[in-house]
């Protein structure tokens, strides 16, 4: 080794060189589990390893090629295309004429494109190649369903402490790792937890404070850790599941969890302007006219969040978070909205009454624009007596809720529909509300 030849990086050197070294995802590779079992028949199908980064989808690959004694190919999505590709298909099949099989590897799989993805169909399909594909974002959503159905799918988990403890262990004990480095308990503790299930960063993390201090101390754990920022990727399935997370919590009254995502996605990268309008659709959509007032606070929220930038501007969305959190709940007017847009897109076209169109011209008088309407302030009686849909038509599409201003107008609402003629459903008198799940 010299200058200009630098060891590589532990978690590189401590790669796994045995499926037995493999630390963590027992729910595969423990006894009878879906790897152990594959591996037992001999045989090797096209798999696709979906998992948070740093859980060993690269070392599981190629530990699994060489133990069906496979010629293992590496591609990443992010620089190999459809030539590389052909390359791959190239070798397999001199290799295949030679009697060996071959395993093509292609890391961050979901960075293909469709034609990207299909040009592997054809040989994956013969048998050609097995392929492994790693990716960090949800199959479902981002490999071909034509592919996906021809690879099984297997979900890889996130180191837990103790996988994490096992390995910073292995660093400080292995020839190859950290010759002679010690870490005090109150850092590996702190290490594991920073770590946040990635085996990599806890390794890079532990390296870099071993020049820092020996034993390595929690100073020099989080020097070397620099910032910690909290796992997200902004276009993919975690970024969602965030903002799902947010908005369930916000609706189920539940602040301290609605700060904690919050803070998650904000800490995480997400764009608050993103989260700012997704606090003013749950305004509008869950909290509705059970508090009229809590519109306007999330609009302003918005707008001071653009006007603050960050981190001053948080400040606002952490207060609109709160407040909609405390918030009496209603969906009343979303619910009410999505009926009547089902209606107007599917049902029959309803007239507009006579007597309610307008008139400008004498033309229309005498058609009858206009005709017998009740002004409200000059005949409230004969405004609720007259119709205001098409005669015998009834829609039954808003139902206040039983919190907040709703429920204080709730028996104003009754009277008023039945002034109108309508008829108070057994529904209506007692929750108003509509079963709606979405985010």
């Amino acid at each position: 080794m010299t200058l200009f030849d630098p060891p590589a990086p532990l978690a590189e050197r401590l790669r796994p060189q045995t499926i037995a070294e493999v630390v963590g995802q027992t729910h595969l590779l423990g006894p009878g589990k879906p790897l152990t079992r594959l591996l037992a028949s001999g045989r090797l199908p096209s798999l696709i390893l979906w998992g948070p980064p740093g859980v060993g989808k690269t070392t599981l690959a190629r530990l699994l090629a060489g133990e069906v004694r496979a010629h293992f190919i590496q591609l990443s999505a992010v620089s190999a295309g459809v030539k590389d590709v052909r390359e791959a298909v190239t070798e397999a099949e001199g290799r295949r004429g030679r009697g060996q099989k071959t395993v093509l590897f292609l890391d961050e799989i979901h960075r293909f494109n469709k034609a990207q993805q299909d040009a592997l169909l054809p040989h994956v399909e013969s048998g050609l190649l097995t392929l492994i594909g790693a990716t960090t974002e949800n199959p479902s959503f981002e490999v071909n369903p034509a592919l996906r159905s021809r690879a099984r799918t297997l979900v890889l988990e996130a180191l837990t402490p103790d996988d994490l403890r096992a390995l910073i262990g292995r660093a400080l004990t292995d020839p190859r790792g950290l010759d002679g480095v010690g870490i005090e308990p109150g850092a590996l503790e702190l290490l594991a937890r920073l770590a946040d299930g990635d085996g990599r960063r806890a390794l890079g993390t532990l390296e870099a404070a071993s020049v820092l201090a020996n034993p390595v101390d929690e100073a020099a754990i989080t020097e070397a850790f620099g910032k910690h920022l909290p796992a997200m990727d902004k276009g993919g399935e975690d970024f969602y599941n965030l903002i799902s997370a947010l908005h369930k919590s916000v609706r189920g009254s539940h602040v301290d969890a609605s700060l904690y995502w919050l803070a998650r996605m904000l800490e995480g990268g997400a764009d608050p302007l993103y989260v700012a309008r997704r606090i003013v659709r749950i305004a509008a959509e869950d909290i509705g006219l059970a508090d009229p007032q809590a519109l306007r606070l999330a609009v302003a929220a918005r707008d001071t969040a653009e006007f603050l930038g960050r981190p001053e501007g948080d400040l606002a969305l952490a207060q609109a978070v709160v407040y909609l959190s405390l918030a009496p709940k209603s969906n009343s007017v979303y619910a009410a909205w999505k009926k009547v847009t089902r209606a107007v897109q599917e049902g029959e076209t309803l007239p507009v009454p006579l007597h309610l169109r307008n008139a400008p011209t004498e033309l229309m008088k005498r058609q009858g624009y206009g005709k017998g309407y009740a002004y409200y302030f000059d005949d409230p009686a004969g405004s609720f007596a007259q119709n205001y849909l098409p005669e015998g038509t009834e829609l039954d599409l808003y139902q206040p809720g039983h919190e907040g201003w709703e429920g204080r107008v709730q028996e104003r609402w009754r009277k008023l529909r039945e002034a109108h003629g309508g008829v108070v459903s057994e529904r209506a008198a007692s929750l108003g509300q509509s079963a709606v799940q979405e985010d």
